[in-house]
């Protein structure tokens, strides 16, 4: 029997705590919607809440790659757990003594929001700092995996306690994942950071200093270009589900939350292929591959009859873009992890944090007009073609950039 390596345990314990984490996030998250439906009815505050939990990752990502970067991450990632346990028990009392109004929902949101926003960037820089360069792939597969269980268990366990227990209760189950990650992670003793002068610098410089890792690095550049313009028409998706469901095939909520269940299980087996037996030596290349399949999927999507028959391909469809977005993300995350240098790091991170963040609102914005005219069937087919054919353009132009510089033509 293989005997279990030191970094291995010490990344096994930061990975299940996390995962604990991300159960509870995940099923409060969950309660959350439906105790707002209930007790408004309104798409409109649902909207309000779903900017109010993507904005504070707009405006904080920034600063939270250079808190990563600057002070200590095992810390960071503590605080920010905590801090998001801390307003659940809070609220959780509020609720349990006071009938309070639903916008009230909104400052909660809002605060987990901002812990969120500090602690992704951390903990994807303290797993290069626990994990051998030559393991990043299995790793971070392993993590996309957990991520991917606590996505499909999570609005599970979330349902089963809403419907037993009052919402105070629930929340209680986001307080305790936070104590238990942050106990696995305090536990763990994670290399320091040497501190440098560059460390003292203005706000503005570090930022700066951040984006320069991608100016520096051509391949990086134009992978991280091809994310940014492809989420624009990819992000919004995942709000289009529902209505695929119940007004294209004409489905009930049964249905709906079986395509739901598809896309988690894509993306479970994908990452289960990369913590296992798939070895990715040309990450970028792969992360590019992973992009044009989600594109490719979308597509197919969109040209499915409204049958009983269509809803089943549309299903297996999802599972498609599932595996295709951990196919993109688990090689460009590991990417990152080995090639940037681990100051940098969590400026590295908090870009493509800031990324998803600003395309979900705008694509949505976008999209939902588009989409209520056409068809969200019709928004599926437009939104594959158009990440086909961005990220052709974008790969074609990297060829021939590459190309220009081996032979010494001039631009």
């Amino acid at each position: 029997m293989k005997k279990i390596q030191k970094w291995e345990s010490q990344f096994i314990i930061v990975a299940l705590g996390q995962a604990i984490s991300m159960l509870g996030s995940h099923g409060v998250q969950f309660a959350l919607i439906w105790w707002l439906a209930e007790k408004t009815s309104s798409p409109f505050m649902l909207g309000i809440s779903g900017i109010v939990a993507y904005l504070p990752m707009s405006l904080f990502s920034p600063l939270a790659g250079i808190a990563a970067d600057r002070y200590n991450r095992k810390l960071i990632s503590i605080f920010s757990d905590m801090a998001m346990g801390m307003i659940a028990l809070i609220y959780a009392v509020l609720l349990f003594f006071f009938d309070l109004p639903v916008w009230t929902v909104f400052i909660m949101l809002c605060v987990r929001g901002i812990g969120s926003t500090f602690q992704q960037p951390a903990i994807q820089s303290i797993i290069p700092q626990l994990v051998p360069k030559d393991q990043l792939i299995k790793t971070n597969g392993w993590m996309q995996l957990l991520n991917s269980g606590s996505f499909l268990i999570g609005p599970v366990i979330g349902a089963s306690l809403y419907s037993i227990f009052p919402m105070y209760i629930v929340l209680m189950s986001d307080v305790l994942g936070a104590i238990l990650a942050s106990a696995a992670l305090a536990i763990v003793k994670i290399p320091e950071i040497a501190k440098t002068e560059k460390e003292e610098q203005h706000f503005v410089t570090e930022i700066k200093e951040g984006l320069q890792v991608f100016r520096e690095d051509k391949k990086l550049f134009y992978l991280v270009i091809a994310e940014a313009l492809c989420m624009f028409f990819y992000a919004p998706l995942s709000s289009f589900y529902p209505l695929m469901t119940s007004d294209f095939f004409n489905l009930s909520a049964m249905y709906g939350s079986a395509v739901e269940l598809s896309f988690a299980i894509g993306m479970m087996v994908s990452s289960l292929l990369f913590s296992s037996v798939l070895k990715v030596e040309r990450k970028i290349r792969v992360s590019f591959i992973g992009l044009f399949g989600m594109g490719v999927m979308s597509m197919i999507c969109g040209v499915i009859p409204p049958t009983y028959i269509g809803w089943i391909f549309f299903a297996a469809s999802c599972i498609g873009l599932g595996a295709s977005g951990n196919v993109h993300t688990i090689p460009l995350t590991a990417y990152i992890q080995e090639s940037v240098a681990s100051e940098k790091m969590g400026r590295a991170f908090s870009v493509l944090t800031l990324i998803s963040s600003v395309t979900m609102p705008i694509g949505l914005l976008f999209s939902s007009p588009i989409a209520e005219k056409v068809g969200v069937n019709v928004w599926f087919f437009i939104s594959g073609l158009c990440i086909i054919a961005l990220t052709t353009l974008v790969m074609i132009r990297f060829a021939a950039k590459h190309r220009r510089q081996e032979t010494g033509v001039p631009h």
